[in-house]
């Protein structure tokens, strides 16, 4: 099953592209709640190049690495990549009136309902847009 999330961003193209694939901007702006951190990220953004992010409780209870590979890059507009479990997701920017359409669709996972997966990869989604916005 595939899951799609998306949200506005209002800034222009390059802020958000910048700040979607920067890992200085990565690691403020990416969890899906006050009680989770990114501590750190790295990008290699280019066709067959990796990424990282860590993502940890900030209690220190829980964490783990988002990474993956990605497969197609079409720059201010796509960015396609496998994650290490073989689950794809696609990213869009969309320019529209007031900025940015920024969308993903990914595989859901077994271990979480789909309405969690929903609600978790939007949270981070909006979380973004809030960060960018805060920075324009």
């Amino acid at each position: 099953m595939k899951i799609t999330v998306a949200t506005i961003v209002k800034a222009g193209s390059e802020q958000v592209w910048a700040a979607w694939n920067n890992p200085d901007d990565i690691v403020r702006w990416n969890a899906a709640s006050d009680d989770w951190h990114t501590t750190s990220s790295r990008v290699d953004l280019r066709e067959g190049g990796t990424f990282s992010a860590r993502m940890e409780a900030k209690d220190g209870s829980f964490g783990f690495d988002f990474e993956g590979v990605y497969t197609r890059i079409v720059t201010h507009h796509l960015i396609e990549y496998a994650m290490g479990d073989g689950r794809t997701v696609t990213v869009t920017f969309e320019p529209v009136a007031d900025g940015v359409r920024l969308s993903e669709t990914f595989d859901a996972e077994d271990a979480h309902s789909a309405e969690q997966q929903r609600q978790g990869w939007q949270s981070i989604l909006d979380r973004f847009a809030r960060y960018v916005e805060a920075s324009a």
